[in-house]
């Protein structure tokens, strides 16, 4: 039996259509799985100290929150389903927007939900250790098959199947876990703060904080020691460090794929960009503040104990369940898996429940398969959920999610890049239409963003070529599946 507070959400849910308070916790909800809880280990190992760390992720969250606030004017002007795909096609025409979503499609949508939905099953595995990480079930050629991709597969196919039945069911799913998320998180931070005020950590921590250094590797792989960074080597660390806070901040967009079932959406989708956007960066920051309360920023990476292998050498990076070890001890480790638990599953819901929506509105145009258009008896997208969820299921099982999160974090940056670039481009084409809301800044924030995501673009493609490149050959290969698409559309009005 349902809780009773559980039955007055669902009870109270008589429309299929979004309010601004299901608009913001969509964003928050869908920006929130387990990244914050992971990455800053990579970060702190790329900069080398506490005030670079924070600049990271404070700078993360501004240039998404310039990226969100300029996407509001594109969102009022069309609020209907597909969002950025929509916005793309018509600044720039069918092939720049085919191209966009058949990247999101193979890597950009359903390489997070299949490494979100690995994330679920991997702490499911602290509590029941069958899901643990190494267990194989079977093995096909090279190809090994786990308890955790299983799982993670089951978790796709459950969500799937409970979103095909009413966009009542996925908004209701998004309230309980966003907002159990949310003050769990506020929770957490609150008591890390509080316990690691308490002690010098914090002070020692922030007594070199603009002391840049990245950690020197030894031929084979294993730490030497730190070396200095200053200048273009600072600047070239803090791009690179941003991959992971980034992506721990991406998919904010999503909200913009189920316009079309969105309340007044004109001034619901900005306001829920920016209150969500507004609402994780400072989640984030505060997170990482509790980590610099309770953890020495460098620690050792031969060390024994959680305090003395501190964020940069926390066990599998696992920095959160380390800061929560030093409050809680043991039971540490179950109290983060469930909170990862809970964002994973809330993330995971709002990915699958807004990206349907584009593939949708890509089938209308005929670029996508043209059963992906159809709505069932619940007037929901189901075959295009159902597609969405059967490659996300193929990417659990290749084992690939870690590449491929390189891959779409570099393809998102290009994308959100040509997106603002189109508001350049509408405000010429089309200097009438409606614009309940105008970019705030403009020109200089849109501009701004393009500025800085392409300097950081340009860093990743040097120092990342090969992800990057991968990323790019990705965006490339829609190009000849687009007049595949367009072949076949022409075939059938002709027919």
């Amino acid at each position: 039996m349902l809780p009773f507070f559980v039955k007055k959400i669902f009870m109270s849910i008589k429309k299929p259509s979004l309010n601004l308070f299901d608009t913001t916790l969509l964003v928050a909800g869908s920006m929130i799985g387990s990244g914050i809880f992971i990455v800053s280990a990579d970060i702190a190992r790329v900069v080398g100290s506490a005030g670079w760390l924070l600049v990271v992720w404070i700078l993360s969250g501004v240039i998404t929150l310039f990226a969100a606030l300029s996407y509001g004017e594109l969102a009022g002007m069309m609020p209907q389903a597909g969002g950025q795909f929509v916005y793309i096609k018509k600044a720039f025409g069918d092939l720049v927007a085919f191209v966009y979503g058949w990247t999101v499609f193979l890597v950009i949508q359903t390489g997070v939900i299949a490494a979100v939905a690995v994330a679920f099953a991997k702490f499911t595995g602290v509590f029941i250790p069958f899901f643990e990480e190494g267990n194989v079930m079977f093995q096909i050629v090279d190809l090994k098959i786990t308890s955790a991709q299983l799982l993670a597969i089951f978790i796709i196919a459950l969500l799937t199947f409970i979103n095909t039945r009413g966009i009542e069911n996925g908004k209701a799913i998004q309230r309980i876990f966003t907002s159990a998320k949310l003050i769990a998180l506020f929770a957490l931070i609150i008591v890390g703060i509080y316990y690691g005020f308490h002690s010098d950590v914090f002070s020692n921590n922030m007594t070199n904080a603009w002391d840049a250094k990245g950690i020197d590797n030894a031929e084979n792989g294993s730490f030497k020691g730190f070396t200095s960074l200053s200048g273009m080597s600072l600047a070239t660390a803090l791009g690179l460090a941003m991959i992971g806070s980034l992506f721990s901040s991406d998919a904010w967009n999503n909200v913009t794929f189920i316009a079309g079932e969105v309340e007044n959406p004109k001034r619901n989708i900005p306001l829920g960009l920016f209150f969500g956007v507004c609402i994780v960066t400072l989640i984030y920051v505060l997170a990482n503040v509790a980590y610099l309360c309770l953890l020495p920023l460098e620690g050792s990476a031969n060390a024994q104990t959680v305090a003395e292998q501190g964020i940069m050498f926390a066990q599998k990076d696992r920095v959160g369940t380390a800061a929560l070890f030093l409050v809680f001890g043991d039971i540490a480790k179950y109290l983060m898996a469930a909170l990862i638990m809970i964002s994973t599953f809330g993330c995971n819901n709002g990915l699958i429940l807004a990206g349907s929506r584009l593939f949708q509105s890509m089938a209308k145009d005929g670029l996508f398969f043209k059963k992906a258009a159809t709505l069932n008896k619940f007037n929901v997208p189901s075959n295009a959920m159902i597609f969405q969820g059967i490659w996300a299921s193929l990417l659990c099982l290749s084992g690939s999610y870690g590449d491929l999160l390189d891959y779409c974090t570099f393809s998102s940056l290009i994308f959100y890049i040509i997106t603002i670039a189109g508001l350049f481009v509408l405000r010429k084409k089309m200097p009438d239409a409606d614009r309940p809301y105008k970019a705030f800044g403009y020109p200089v924030i849109p501009a701004l963003y393009i500025v800085l995501t392409t300097l950081i673009c340009v860093d990743l493609l040097v120092y990342k070529t090969f992800n990057c490149g991968m990323g790019l050959l990705i965006i490339a290969l829609g190009v000849p599946v687009y007049f595949m698409f367009k072949r076949s559309k022409n075939a059938s009005s002709e027919a």
